[in-house]
């Protein structure tokens, strides 16, 4: 008897979790978001933004954004959309929602956050995470992001050049550049580690050139000594060694 009991009660609770699991599948939750109004959805968008939850606002958002793409909040749905893409990771589709915000509202007022937004993605593209938490320094990689990032920056800056946006671009392009020079070293110390002097001359050159106000003058110029030292170019050595000491008396290659 008891064995019967407890066997019933199995196939009881079996069928409500089922039925549970029926009742909350995904095909239930699009209807229920379809049969939801604009503002209603909106105001749930919202809340999951408020609480962190940006892979739900983002789908909330990006239907909202294809069903009403002329409503009251469209604007702001698709600059919400555009931050919690940024915030997910999804570079892509936060560039894509950018830019078609922009062309398709030149004159709007919040063009200026939506070009930062752009400078903001592309940058964070740039970035390892699991290399920042164990320190491994990978200046060497491909920049291309953090280049597309100073792009947008600098674009805000001449365009929006009072928002309020635009002291911090000016920071991160100056983090930028440094990121820029860092590459162009790390790829200067490559050609140097095969011998290739004339090319590892050259970066450090252009370091100098579009870097100037960067973190890598120092490390610039003594590669171009070296290099220039290997390569019996006495002169040129003797200009960079003379900017060296000027500049960084204390380098240990000034002897």
């Amino acid at each position: 008897m008891t064995f019967k009991n407890t066997f019933y009660k199995l196939i009881i609770l079996i069928s409500v979790v089922t039925m549970y699991g029926c009742s909350s599948s995904p095909d239930d939750d699009d209807i229920l978001i379809g049969n939801r109004s604009e503002s209603a959805l909106y105001d749930q968008a919202k809340k999951n933004m408020s609480q962190g939850n940006f892979n739900v606002a983002t789908e909330i958002l990006s239907t909202l954004d294809s069903r009403f793409p002329f409503g009251p909040h469209s604007h702001q749905v698709q600059l919400d959309l555009i931050y919690s893409y940024y915030k997910i990771g999804k570079t892509e589709e936060a560039i894509a929602t950018i830019d078609r915000f922009v062309r398709l509202n030149p004159n709007h007022s919040d063009v200026d956050y939506a070009l930062y937004m752009r400078g903001l993605t592309n940058l964070d593209a740039d970035k390892n995470l699991f290399q920042e938490l164990v320190g491994i320094d990978r200046s060497d990689r491909d920049p291309s992001k953090s280049r597309e990032a100073f792009a947008d920056f600098r674009r805000l800056i001449n365009k929006f050049p009072d928002s309020k946006y635009a002291a911090d671009s000016k920071k991160r392009m100056v983090f930028i550049k440094n990121r820029l020079a860092k590459y162009e070293i790390a790829i200067a110390r490559f050609y140097m580690r095969r011998e290739a002097y004339v090319a590892a001359a050259n970066r450090g050159r252009y370091v100098l050139e579009y870097f100037p106000d960067s973190s890598e003058i120092q490390n610039a110029l003594e590669i171009m000594v070296e290099c220039y030292d290997q390569l019996d170019l006495d002169e040129l050595k003797n200009n960079a060694l003379k900017t060296l000491k000027l500049n960084y008396p204390n380098s240990n290659y000034i002897s």
